[in-house]
């Protein structure tokens, strides 16, 4: 299997399309690469994607805790970035991720489609009042994790930002591994709680004049609306999609659409590429 060592870490990638246009695609918490499966189908004649599992994640090598966890993967991701510019795409933790790139080095990216970025503190920028409800809608995971009852721990996480199975539905291997990644959640709070980077200062994301899509999914907990409204006020180029039905593994459950919204953004840039309609 395809493995570069980043920052420390034994990290697995791989690419997939047969697409003019390069992309890095960045995944969410508890899963894996393999999770673009759905949308990366889609879009396989019109990119040529990169994926790669976060440490702890997938297969590539656990996180040894000495380092903050967004960061390392903020430095490993950036390490897979191509020459030139790229198309980034993140879901929910990797959105940050995303974000955190095209702030850093704007003229590495093309285009940015972040969907359901749990970057918090976009929300509480302008409602600070809405950490005390997001403190509140997790206090059964963070209860959970308090006395050590990881398997308890990742039910409630996903129960609100799950793909809508109750957590008894999932197959024994999946919960198995979600339990035993549910540690590294809490590692990423004040990242996404708090806005270090000071992205969100006034002119904070003004140079990233790139395209960028925000997505999100009509079911998926208000706060993640709110999200995004503050992005969208703070970017120069922002466009919003609202996915009917669909929660927070959107581009799991609503993979077609995904894709029909991220191609649109694309061919709205410079670069050539074949002009067919998506299938």
């Amino acid at each position: 299997m395809p493995v570069r060592t980043v920052a420390g870490v034994d990290t697995y990638w791989t690419r997939t399309g047969n697409g003019r246009r390069k992309a890095v695609l960045l995944h969410c918490s508890l899963a894996s690469s393999r999770a673009w499966g759905p949308l990366s189908a889609v879009l396989d004649t019109h990119l040529d994607m990169t994926l790669l599992d976060f440490p702890g994640h997938g297969k590539t090598a656990d996180w040894d805790e000495t380092r903050d966890y967004q960061d390392l993967c903020t430095e490993i991701a950036q390490d897979f970035l191509p020459e030139g510019a790229c198309d980034l795409i993140g879901h929910s933790f990797g959105a940050t991720v995303a974000l955190r790139l095209a702030h850093a080095m704007p003229e590495r990216v093309r285009s940015l489609t972040l969907i359901e970025p749990v970057f918090f503190a976009a929300a509480y920028a302008d409602r600070p009042d809405l950490r005390v409800v997001h403190d509140r809608m997790l206090g059964d995971f963070s209860d959970a994790l308090d006395r050590g009852d990881m398997h308890a721990a990742a039910a409630h996480f996903t129960a609100v930002w799950g793909d809508g199975r109750p957590w008894e539905a999932l197959p024994d291997e999946m919960r198995h591994k979600m339990a035993a990644r549910i540690h590294m959640v809490p590692a990423s709070h004040a990242a996404l709680n708090t806005d270090r980077q000071g992205m969100l200062l006034p002119g904070g994301l003004q140079h990233v004049t790139c395209p960028v899509l925000l997505v999100e999914g009509s079911e998926s907990p208000d706060l993640m609306s709110l999200i995004n409204d503050g992005l969208a006020r703070r970017l120069t180029d922002a466009r919003r999609v609202v996915i009917s039905g669909a929660g927070h593994m959107v581009p799991i459950t609503h993979a077609a659409q995904v894709a029909r919204e991220i191609w649109a953004l694309l061919q709205e840039t410079a670069v050539a590429t074949p002009t067919r309609a998506m299938d």
